[in-house]
């Protein structure tokens, strides 16, 4: 077997265990999930398991930068298509709720297993998260910028309750359903740009 072969059987391998991966903990929770049962679901060996990923800490934080990471890059290519900060500030929500609706289990493990990282694991995983809520503040006070929001808004509040609102659609919406995900996104945009109570309510 050449170099190459050996990468590419090596990156087959990872792909595989990270999908089994997710899988089970999104079936079973991180807690319940067992290393055997992960590796049942990616079709190899205990032990070839544990020969690339050693725990199943290990695992989930591939996980959350394999999640993290394609967050990112959703988020820039977004809001890099418009110069408007308000629009920007929609297309991200656009893409945020986007990804937390695709078949990726990897984003749902992402949202909520994060609790089962400890030590250098967990604080790997809060500075990756880090770094996608820095990109959110940018938008944010690119946003504030523009003097279009009230100058006593939170902004780290408001993304706060932005980006949990958009999270927890993942459970509840319905392909099927009154509203597309780009319909969810725009209204939960408009809520939080225009307010929900009427002029002379104010």
């Amino acid at each position: 077997m050449t170099k190459i072969d050996q990468l590419e059987s090596k990156d087959h391998s990872d792909a595989a265990a990270l999908i089994g991966a997710s899988h089970v903990f999104r079936r079973k929770g991180f807690a319940a999930a067992t290393t055997r049962e992960i590796a049942a679901a990616a079709g190899m060996l205990p032990g070839s398991l544990h020969y690339r990923y050693a725990s199943k800490e290990q695992l989930l934080l591939a996980l959350m930068e394999r999640g993290i990471a394609r967050a990112t890059t959703s988020l820039r290519d977004a809001i890099s298509k418009t110069n408007d900060p308000i629009e920007r500030l929609r297309a991200g929500v656009r893409s945020h709720l986007r990804l937390l609706l695709d078949e990726d289990e990897a984003i749902y493990v992402l949202l909520y297993e994060g609790r089962g990282l400890s030590g250098d694991a967990r604080a790997e995983m809060v500075r990756l998260r880090d770094q996608y809520d820095a990109i959110w503040d940018g938008v944010l006070y690119a946003a504030a910028g523009t003097g279009r929001l009230r100058p006593d808004v939170d902004l780290r509040l408001l993304r706060l309750l932005l980006l949990g609102a958009v999270n927890w659609t993942a459970q509840w919406f319905s392909p099927n359903g009154t509203y597309s995900a780009d319909e969810v996104a725009d209204s939960y945009a408009d809520i939080v740009l225009n307010g929900v109570l009427a002029e002379k309510g104010r």
